[in-house]
């Protein structure tokens, strides 16, 4: 976890982030289960590389309180199409395995392999769950 504490320190403020091609992507997801994701900044040039690198995470993870951003972890992320033109296994990252999204899928995008990291949340469930109990959508507003 201190690799995504180290690389992603500089995106605490989202203009920086904004300003390394990451940008929100479709608003605040909250789940069927217990707690939140919160709002995802996403640099597409990473998305549709078909690589993993921990120093370049796919997705920047926030939540809005009071119209302000605060950063809660990462989401790397890899289309399992471009995945599998190089690899045989399904992917792994720092000893973490990912997880297996289909689709049709809520995000519109063809089948994926996931991996959360909250870095800068405690989630209780685990430092790799997909939802934070400790997450809420309940202060997103689209345009603060």
């Amino acid at each position: 976890m201190s690799i995504v504490q180290t690389v992603t320190r500089p995106f605490m403020d989202v203009a920086a982030a904004i300003d390394a091609g990451y940008g929100p992507f479709l608003g605040c997801v909250s789940g069927t289960q217990e707690g939140a994701m919160g709002v995802h900044y996403v640099n597409t040039d990473f998305v549709f590389d078909g690589k993993l690198d921990a120093e370049h995470p796919e997705s920047l993870m926030y939540e809005m309180r009071d119209g302000r951003l605060d950063l809660l972890g990462v989401e790397y992320l890899v289309l399992v199409k471009a995945w599998h033109k190089n690899n045989k296994q399904p992917p792994t990252l720092n000893g973490q395995v990912f997880t297996y999204n289909g689709s049709p899928n809520r995000y519109g995008l063809d089948p994926f392999y996931a991996l959360h990291v909250w870095a800068w949340r405690d989630n209780p469930h685990g430092t790799f769950v997909d939802w934070n109990p400790q997450v809420s959508c309940e202060g997103f507003t689209p345009n603060p």
